[in-house]
């Protein structure tokens, strides 16, 4: 079964990739996040994302636009939604690319990471699943969450330290969020 599998970054994609190689599928890998910022933090994680699939002879199909303004116009003054739409957009890209390149399935490494809303993440590929009719193929990557780090690190991936966007970062640093956020 001819599988895409998208991606937000080398490290989150270690994992899923034992998992599925595992099953034969047969896997490519797509990296679009136009959420990530800034600019550099977004090469950073393409660049390793694109030199870790290399290494692993994983056929990548890789967006290298930087995305920010589309991002941004989207979820301004909807900053409590941003998510939602930042997993639908992504989500939904990979599903138009699975359909445009005839593959079989589709998966999301999104699945893999503690700090995404699994329940959400799964009730938009299922509603893709059905708009699209294409195979949604989910595991709780979650599973492997320590193996994917220990893994990642023994490989010196870049691990980057919030999930990409502009409003993640603030919250990872901006400590006066973390106590109000208690």
């Amino acid at each position: 079964m001819k599988l895409l599998l998208h991606i937000c970054c080398g490290p989150c994609a270690v994992y899923p990739l034992t998992f599925l190689r595992e099953k034969d599928y047969s896997i490519t890998a797509y990296f679009y996040n136009p959420n990530i910022h800034p600019f550099k933090e977004f090469r950073r994680r393409l660049v390793t994302a694109d030199e870790y699939l290399r290494k692993q002879h994983i056929p990548a199909i890789i967006d290298k636009k930087y995305g920010l303004k589309y991002f941004l116009r989207s979820v301004v003054h909807n900053e409590g939604k941003r998510c939602n739409f930042c997993y639908s957009d992504r989500l939904e890209k990979t599903v138009q690319t699975a359909k445009e390149n005839n593959f079989d399935a589709f998966t999301s490494t999104l699945l893999y990471s503690k700090y995404q809303n699994h329940k959400k993440i799964i009730k938009i590929c299922k509603n893709l699943e059905e708009l699209y009719s294409i195979t949604f193929i989910y595991h709780d990557f979650r599973e492997g969450w320590q193996q994917g780090i220990d893994i990642s690190k023994q490989l010196s991936l870049y691990r980057q330290p919030y999930c990409g966007c502009i409003y993640s970062e603030w919250e990872r640093y901006d400590k006066s969020l973390k106590i109000k956020n208690k």
